[in-house]
C-alpha cells in the first residue's frame, strides 16, 4: 500500500552523519503525526493531503480518483455487548483487511470513529465499484475472532470518481462520496451506494478480466461466502 510520501523529502542531518538522531527523530515524528494510532493506518489528516495531491494529479494525467467511505454497521452496539476492547480488536481487524486487499498504490486511512476511506488512485468508478464490493463482501465473510465466539461485522459503502474535467474541491469531493455513504445507510446497510457512469460494459466483463481485476486488489476471483452468524444460548 502506498506511503503516501510522494512529495515529501527525507532531511539532510545538519552535523553530515550517515546515521544522525535527529533526522531520525524527525521521521518518528512525522510518521506519528499522519498515523492513527490504534489500526496504524494513516489518519484524517493525512488523508485530506493525500486526496488534494491524488486529484491534482488526476487533472495532470487524465486518469480517475475514485473515494470509497467504509462505515461499520451498526457498531455502537458492538461497544456496549461487547466493550470498547473488542470494538478496538474490531476495528484492528477491519484495518487488516483493508491492507490486503488493496494495492500497494491505494491509501487507506481511518477517517474517525468505525469509519475509514480509501483513496483509489487511476481507478475509474466501474473498477471502484468492483473492489467497493468485494470489500464489503469480504467484510461480510470475516468474522473477528473474540473470547467465546465470533463477532460479525457489516459495513455500508459510499463511492464516487473525481475526473479530470471536474472543477469541485477535495472538499465537495468528499462530501459527495460521504453523501453516498447516508444514503447506504438510510437504505437499507450493507451494501455499496456509487455515483453514476455507463455500467453496460458489466455485462461484457469476462472471468479473465475479473481475475485481472481480482488479482489486482489481491483478492480471490470468487466470491467468498458470507460467514455464518453466531447464535447466543
Amino acid at each position: 500500500m502506498s506511503d503516501g510520501t510522494s512529495n515529501c523529502t527525507t532531511p539532510s542531518c545538519p552535523v553530515g552523519e550517515a546515521n544522525c538522531p535527529i533526522i531520525a527523530e524527525l521521521i518518528t515524528l512525522r510518521e506519528l503525526a499522519r498515523t492513527d494510532g490504534l489500526t496504524e493506518l494513516f489518519n484524517q489528516r493525512h488523508f485530506r493531503d493525500a486526496l488534494k495531491q491524488e486529484m491534482e494529479r488526476t487533472q495532470r494525467s487524465h486518469n480517475p480518483t475514485s473515494l470509497m467511505f467504509v462505515d461499520l454497521d451498526f457498531f455502537k452496539s458492538v461497544n456496549d455487548e461487547h466493550g470498547h476492547e473488542v470494538g478496538n480488536l474490531a476495528l484492528k481487524h477491519i484495518a487488516k483487511l483493508l491492507i490486503d486487499n488493496l494495492r500497494r498504490l491505494d491509501i487507506a486511512c481511518r477517517y474517525g470513529g468505525e469509519e475509514f476511506v480509501v483513496i483509489l488512485p487511476g481507478t475509474d468508478l466501474f473498477t471502484g465499484r468492483y473492489v467497493a464490493e468485494r470489500i464489503r463482501m469480504r467484510i461480510q465473510a470475516s468474522p473477528v475472532h473474540i473470547k467465546g465466539g465470533t463477532l460479525n461485522l457489516t459495513a455500508s459503502i459510499g463511492l464516487d470518481t473525481y475526473r479530470s474535467d471536474s472543477t469541485e474541491s477535495a472538499d465537495e469531493f468528499i462530501a459527495r462520496a460521504d453523501a453516498l455513504l447516508y444514503k447506504a445507510k438510510q437504505t437499507g446497510r450493507n451494501k455499496v451506494v456509487h455515483g453514476t457512469t455507463n455500467f453496460d460494459a458489466l455485462a461484457q466483463i469476462n472471468q479473465d478480466e475479473k481475475d485481472a481485476l481480482a488479482a489486482a486488489f489481491s483478492m480471490p476471483s470468487k466470491t467468498p461466502k458470507p460467514a455464518k452468524k453466531t447464535t447466543k444460548k
